[in-house]
């Protein structure tokens, strides 16, 4: 119903359980039967806009929690990966895409660390790529 929703023009929000902007299209469309799915993707492909992933972590000076974010924007590249079943490009996507406000969660926490709120140890407990954290 929301994807039905959101291609006649109307905003759509929504919250789901996910780490990254990847994780998110692939759960979205994992809800739906196997021989729907190829549908789903073509209609999420043309009317997703964007998707931001946050998470929490404790700050380096114990006072509360500070969010680090993974922001994807949809582009005609992103539609064209999702459309193709091709979800495990989206991070690389995402990298290349900061000149389009896009940002991977690795690149923030690592911003947060070099910053100084965020330890480095929590940054790479709460990082979805650790071998590149």
């Amino acid at each position: 119903m929301a994807i039905r929703t959101a291609e006649t023009g109307h905003l759509v929000l929504a919250t789901l359980h996910t780490s990254t902007a990847a994780s998110t299209v692939d759960r979205i469309i994992d809800q739906f039967p196997a021989d729907q799915q190829a549908q789903v993707r073509t209609m999420l492909s043309v009317s997703l806009k964007g998707i931001v992933c946050q998470t929490l972590l404790r700050r380096k000076d114990g006072q509360g929690r500070v969010a680090a974010f993974e922001i994807m924007v949809g582009t005609s590249a992103i539609s064209n990966l999702i459309r193709d079943g091709k979800t495990f490009q989206i991070p690389n996507a995402i990298q290349t895409g900061g000149s389009l406000g896009m940002q991977e969660l690795n690149g923030h926490l690592l911003s947060l660390v070099e910053s100084g709120i965020v330890d480095a140890r929590e940054a790479h407990a709460h990082s979805v790529d650790k071998s590149a954290m």
